[in-house]
């Protein structure tokens, strides 16, 4: 079968499109769900996989693709899905090939409305959206959620989890068409990065909006925590600005604000049946239409180094999804 290959960690530039051995549905850790795969979504952990900067250091050679969608070749009893079912998945790595062996609970029941492109685009950015969003900031209906980074896939999936939470959305970007690309998604307002808490607080009457989603870091996080308002709670999900900021902790302490951690993945994957209540807390907003995915680009699977230095650039749009059938 065809799988994107990393058989060194110098970046997108070195993926190889190879051969690799079909895998069985007898895992290490027990039967497992065999998916023939449709379509991959490309992911920030893709990109540091490739450059060997993610938390996780698979021995070389790996599979990358941590997004995936396809119909369920076979199944064990009590997976919850059975053969020829339309299904999103999840993996730290694996994915971008034509089968996969996945554990049944990183597998999810895809509903009809949604294509299997956008199923790929789903998991990762919509499951760390619900987790940031409901667990970590315990969010309200009728609270104001401001999201930095927002035309990109955790972006749009945090305005789109919020709006199913009955919030007010502000997103934060860089130019005019990634403006257009929040709006898509439903954001409720737009504000261009340069200037942003002026924004804010004009639209807010000066009380500031009540959660950051921050997946960019850097020089954000000073203006970031000046925008909250009172008890207001700053999610740190990610760095696609490249740097790790520092927090005067004393501003925390004056404004009775929060600063927290967002780390999906190590937590969601360590404990069965987490994602499947995720996805099932997100399924009523997939049926309303507020979880649809704003696909960007459908790019064949060869073109997986083209579309992870695009992301390395910051010039995707939404996601970006490699297809494989």
């Amino acid at each position: 079968m065809r799988a994107a290959l990393l058989t060194r960690t110098e970046g997108p530039a070195a993926i190889e499109i190879a051969d690799a051995p079909e895998p069985t549905a007898d895992g290490p850790f027990g039967p497992q769900v065999l998916v023939d795969v449709h379509a991959v979504g490309i992911s920030f952990p893709d990109l540091l996989l490739s450059r060997g900067e993610y938390q996780l250091k698979p021995d070389l050679p790996f599979v990358l693709g941590v997004d995936f969608a396809g119909l369920v070749r076979s199944a064990p009893d009590g997976a919850g899905v059975a053969a020829g079912d339309r299904v999103a998945c999840v993996l730290p790595y694996g994915g971008a090939a034509e089968v996969v062996a996945v554990g049944a609970d990183s597998v999810f029941p895809l509903p009809d409305g949604l294509s299997l492109e956008q199923g790929a685009a789903i998991p990762m950015n919509y499951l760390t959206a619900q987790f940031a969003l409901a667990d970590r900031a315990g969010l309200r209906e009728g609270e104001t959620v401001l999201v930095h980074g927002a035309a990109g896939g955790v972006g749009t999936a945090s305005i789109q989890v919020a709006k199913g939470y009955g919030a007010r959305t502000v997103a934060v970007v860089s130019s005019q068409a990634k403006a257009e690309v929040a709006r898509r998604a439903g954001a409720d307002e737009t504000l261009l990065v340069d200037g942003f808490l002026a924004g804010v607080k004009e639209l807010t009457g000066g009380t500031g909006v009540d959660v950051v989603v921050d997946v960019v870091g850097g020089d954000l996080m000073t203006d970031s925590l000046r925008s909250l308002a009172p008890q207001g709670r700053l999610l740190v999900v990610g760095f696609t600005g490249g740097s790790i900021p520092q927090v005067k902790v004393n501003r925390l302490l004056l404004n009775n604000i929060d600063v927290r951690g967002v780390g999906w993945g190590a937590y969601a994957m360590a404990r069965p049946g987490f994602m499947r209540r995720q996805w099932e807390a997100l399924l009523p907003m997939m049926d309303a239409g507020v979880v649809d995915p704003p696909i960007g680009e459908t790019r064949p699977l060869e073109e997986i180094g083209a579309a992870l230095q695009e992301m390395a650039e910051r010039r995707t749009l939404g996601k970006t999804v490699l297809t494989l059938r």
